[in-house]
């Protein structure tokens, strides 16, 4: 058994998107099956990727040929529902834990409580959005922003978030908007799709996972401990990733 008071926090990883998605997918599954503590990560898109959400059944076909600077663009299904994602200049975070009760967006709302609360120690104030159900019209999950979503003051939406649970355990993950391409998001999702994101100038991805995982301790009243995938775990991982 493990302490549910402390987590596991992997260390910031850089993998192509179908193994990210093997990793999340392993986590949770090893958590529901009680062989596993909660989970905290941190992790890049190498090479950048477009995600899509379980169901989502509709998207351009040139998407499956992009290029970024001579790197074929991934396309890649998540485990959780949402619409399409470009993973390019962003940073994602995993959150894998259990015993929330509520609603799903009750329960985003307490996981996202880390993210505002993180945000704000760097002086980033962050709202949730308020799209209505017309937002699964657009295949842009960064084109509106719903109750699961956190916005800027100017309207902009900075993290989008995805869910999937199995039994009591829960897989929230999200994309954090840091330096996108412009010109590949508007190749992705059309030319009128792209809003700058206006951060402060001090804010680089260490600052803001360090900012973020102290949040997590305070907002989940946890400790962290710091422990890698092993070897071990790394095969089976690998065994399940989808090619």
């Amino acid at each position: 058994m493990y302490n549910e008071k402390v987590w596991r926090l992997i260390p910031c990883l850089a993998a192509a998107g179908n193994v990210q998605m093997a990793v999340d997918r392993w986590l949770l599954e090893q958590h529901e099956s009680g062989k596993h503590p909660p989970t905290l990560r941190f992790y890049t898109w190498s090479p950048p990727a477009i995600s899509l959400g379980y169901h989502q059944k509709q998207y351009p076909e040139y998407w499956a040929n992009l290029t970024w600077h001579g790197d074929k663009l991934d396309l890649v299904r998540r485990p959780s529902g949402g619409r399409a994602v470009l993973h390019q200049g962003d940073l994602t975070y995993a959150v894998i834990t259990s015993g929330i009760v509520g609603s799903r967006i009750q329960v985003y709302a307490k996981i996202c409580e880390f993210l505002i609360q993180g945000w704000r120690s760097l002086g980033v104030e962050l709202n949730y959005g308020q799209a209505g159900r017309g937002y699964i019209h657009n295949p842009n999950c960064f084109g509106t922003a719903t109750g699961a979503d956190l916005i800027l003051p100017d309207g902009s939406k900075l993290i989008g978030s995805a869910q999937l649970r199995r039994g009591k355990a829960i897989l929230q993950h999200g994309s954090i908007i840091l330096q996108p391409d412009a010109d590949l998001f508007r190749e992705v999702f059309g030319k009128d799709a792209f809003t700058p994101v206006q951060l402060p100038q001090n804010i680089h991805r260490e600052t803001v996972i360090e900012a973020l995982i102290i949040a997590a301790c305070d907002s989940f009243n946890m400790q962290v401990e710091i422990q890698p995938l092993s070897e071990t775990e790394w095969k089976e991982i690998l065994a399940k990733a989808q090619y």
